[in-house]
């Protein structure tokens, strides 16, 4: 089974390029997806008595959470050891079903897939890619961000440059949806052509 896995900047499209490669067949694992559910899930007891200013009623409020963690790297550390053992669990979980279902190719829609070593357990890479005043513009328009919130989470983050020097194929998607999803059909094409390893 082709294990493919799918990153990109935030404000690049990722989320919209995953949804296209669902659209065209692939089993898609959304880490981010992921850990939202944990966090009212599996993590939600852990997290409550660790950050309990993030807990509000019965559940972890990611935004209080984020601005806890933010530009404190040791309190990141902490979130990150308690959530990414179930992340990875999960996800081992995804690709043992889609192994034993048959699956031709996988997607693994990870954020910080070069920044959490994700990158190395991939046999190929997609960079979801967007020039940074588009990213900024899109990112600016979602309820409840800042640009202060903006620079924190691009910071955090392999700059586009040096993901793209990484990637196997590069998805562009300043040019629209269109545009985007002919690149995502190539993509399928050429990998139905590759042998799994």
């Amino acid at each position: 089974m082709l294990i493919v896995g799918l990153t990109g900047s935030i404000g690049t499209g990722k989320s919209t390029t995953a949804a296209l490669f669902r659209q065209c067949g692939t089993p898609v694992f959304d880490a981010d997806k992921c850990v939202h559910h944990l966090y009212d899930g599996l993590a939600l007891e852990v997290l409550g008595k660790r950050f309990p200013e993030a807990l509000v009623g019965e559940r972890i409020d990611r935004n209080i959470l984020a601005g806890i963690v933010r530009d404190k790297p040791a309190a990141l550390k902490e979130l990150e050891a308690i959530v990414h053992p179930l992340v990875y669990r999960r996800r081992d979980e995804f690709l043992a079903a889609h192994r034993h279902a048959g699956a031709h190719a996988v997607l693994l829609d990870i954020p910080l897939l070069f920044e959490t070593g994700a990158s190395r357990s991939v046999d190929l890479i997609i960079v979801v890619s967007a020039p940074m005043a588009l990213q900024r513009q899109r990112v600016l328009a979602r309820p409840g961000m800042t640009e202060q919130k903006f620079d924190s989470l691009a910071k955090a983050q392999l700059p586009d440059e040096e993901k793209r020097k990484q990637a196997h194929f590069t998805i562009l998607t300043e040019h629209g949806l269109e545009y985007a999803d002919r690149q995502v059909n190539l993509f399928q094409k050429a990998m139905s052509q590759i042998d799994p390893f």
